[in-house]
């Protein structure tokens, strides 16, 4: 490297230098690659003017205080403070993006076991409702064999079985056969909230996984879809409001 480069002046290798990090085709890692090629390159990749480009470029809040400061420490210097104190902020804003993830993946999980449960109980009102409304129709078919004629001990048991319901037989198995109906639309409706919130969940814990194993990538637009579902949920809460008002 160094026998190839030493025909070219410093000059052109430094407009080089600078054409690259002036079309951000050259970032910090490339300039600290460069500078342990060889010791010119070194030399050329630590001037002040290279990495003043790249400080203005990533950090432009820190190109106004940082000509007062040049004369303390070099443009490297101060690039890589900034550099390191703009990483701790995106660890600690990482940090906080991490605690809401998990406390959603907390409520996603509470959700689903409440949904659970309300579906395990319309499970149970189905089973009964069925069983119900199958001892009552064998009640209709009792009744109906009391006008055909059966030995006494049989008549007197099936009138003891009718006997025994109060309400009206017919009225009670339509009355069960809506809550058949109903049992089995609640059912399908907490399946499907089930299925969406358990999606929820999964796609929660994916983030989870990326955000942890990759600390520094920006994750706003991930955390903007929850932003969004909290607002639109602020925003009917607000026409309810307004509409008892």
């Amino acid at each position: 490297m160094s026998n190839s480069n030493s025909f070219l002046p410093d000059e052109l290798w430094r407009r080089i230098l600078e054409i690259g990090i002036k079309t951000s085709g050259f970032r910090y890692k490339d300039l600290c690659s460069i500078s342990i090629s060889c010791r010119r390159l070194h030399r050329l990749s630590n001037e002040n003017s290279l990495w003043s480009h790249l400080l203005s470029s990533d950090f432009p809040s820190s190109s106004s205080s940082s000509s007062s400061s040049t004369t303390k420490s070099s443009t490297k210097t101060l690039y890589r403070e900034r550099f390191e104190r703009d990483r701790e902020k995106k660890l600690a804003a990482n940090r906080r993006i991490v605690l809401r993830k998990e406390s959603q993946i907390v409520e996603h999980s509470r959700k689903i076991g409440e949904i659970e449960t309300r579906l395990a109980d319309e499970n149970h009102k189905l089973k009964t409702t069925v069983s119900e409304l199958s001892h009552l129709r064998l009640l209709i078919q009792a009744s109906v064999a009391l006008n055909v004629w059966q030995p006494e001990v049989i008549r007197g048991r099936q009138k003891e079985i009718v006997g025994q319901c109060v309400v009206p037989v017919e009225s009670r198995i339509h009355a069960l056969e809506m809550e058949l109906r109903l049992c089995k639309q609640q059912i399908l409706g907490f399946e499907k909230a089930h299925k969406d919130e358990k999606r929820r969940l999964d796609t929660a814990k994916e983030e989870l996984v990326s955000m942890k194993y990759h600390p520094l990538r920006d994750y706003t637009t991930v955390m903007n879809g929850g932003d969004k579902e909290c607002n639109i949920k602020r925003k009917k809460l607000k026409r309810c409001h307004k509409g008892d008002g």
